[in-house]
């Protein structure tokens, strides 16, 4: 995954190109993500915080000085949901609880839930973790039509 090759204005597409065959509630699209498709998930759910309803995530974070921008430059404080394994070697629980932090010291109201003993592999628990997300991400909706940003990438 890398902006701006597969987003925001490729997932942007896809979704109007759903709308167009399916009834989708506009104001109830959201992200969700694995590993690096998790870090995807955040990163639009910043750029485009106006487009999606919520985000989850499972075993993903946020890293760094451009990450802590996107953060501040989000024109809403999109709802973003959390789940990492407490044994996830690749997204360390210090590195995601960063992330989370760095989030609400913003004004977000970022969950994060901490699987015990858990590893970076999702799919062992994915039917838990997938009830957990939906829970979560369909309690949101979009108060006014959903805005979508274009963005000027440096490519």
């Amino acid at each position: 995954w890398n902006i701006p090759g597969d987003g925001p204005d490729f997932i942007h597409e896809l979704v109007d190109a759903l709308k167009a065959r399916y009834p989708i509630n506009v104001r109830r699209v959201y992200l969700f993500g694995h590993s690096a498709g998790a870090g995807q998930a955040l990163y639009l759910s910043l750029l485009e915080s106006e487009y999606f309803a919520a985000t989850a995530i499972h075993a993903g974070a946020l890293n760094g000085r451009q990450e802590s921008q996107m953060i501040e430059n989000a024109k809403r404080k999109i709802p973003i949901a959390i789940f990492v394994g407490t044994n996830d070697s690749f997204f360390p629980l210090s590195v995601v609880r960063a992330t989370r932090d760095a989030l609400n010291a913003q004004g977000f109201n970022a969950e994060l839930t901490e699987i015990k003993d858990h590893t970076h592999w999702y799919y062992d628990k994915a039917p838990e973790i997938n009830r957990s997300a939906w829970a979560f991400l369909k309690k949101h909706e979009l108060a006014s039509e959903p805005v979508y940003e274009e963005y000027e990438f440096n490519r």
